[in-house]
């Protein structure tokens, strides 16, 4: 069985809020990162951007691996490995969401409010929340899951309506795979 696929997550009852772990960081992983509530904080290109120069920095500085990677309004998956991936990933959402929240600031974004009010509670280190909490890693365990994982979140904008072909899709790794010229670096040959 050379192509068979398994899927490790770990579940850990009563130990911290994510009951999701990365088993082997080197390994590629699925990430879903969400934003609180599902805002569409997204959806303005800016903010995308914010989001694509935080990845883009975590390849050049911290040897993050993207394989693959969509960003839709309210939530990105990312398909990525590399050193320390939990880490890079915790640095991604704490350095995005300030960029978020300093440029809300700026605008007197009305937005700015959500964030105070969907806040959790237990959040007392800060005014704002941005991110869902979690990433709920799923590690890529062979090329069938790794061709499935690439497909969905390669579809996904196809799927909610935004494009009819996923190549047409500005925040996606589609063209990359396709040999086009993407906003990201992505690793093909897996």
């Amino acid at each position: 069985m050379a192509d068979a696929e398994v899927i490790r997550i770990v579940y850990i009852p009563a130990m911290g809020r994510d009951r999701y772990r990365f088993l082997e960081p080197d390994a590629p992983h699925f990430l879903t990162c969400t934003a609180v509530k599902w805002l569409p904080l997204f959806a303005q290109p800016a903010n995308a951007l914010i989001l694509i120069d935080s990845l883009r920095f975590l390849q050049h500085e911290r040897g993050l691996l993207i394989h693959g990677y969509v960003i839709m309004e309210n939530h990105c998956h990312l398909i990525a490995g590399g050193p320390r991936l939990a880490r890079s990933i915790s640095s991604f959402k704490s350095f995005t969401a300030r960029q978020m929240v300093d440029r809300m600031r700026e605008r007197n974004s009305p937005a700015l409010s959500l964030l105070v009010w969907y806040r959790g509670r237990h959040k007392r280190d800060r005014e704002h929340q941005v991110w869902q909490e979690g990433s709920h890693p799923e590690q890529i365990e062979g090329e069938t899951m790794m061709r499935h994982k690439l497909e969905y979140i390669h579809n996904n904008p196809v799927k909610r309506g935004y494009v009819d072909d996923p190549l047409c899709w500005r925040y996606s790794s589609a063209r990359n795979y396709e040999g086009l010229e993407g906003l990201l670096d992505v690793v093909t040959d897996w």
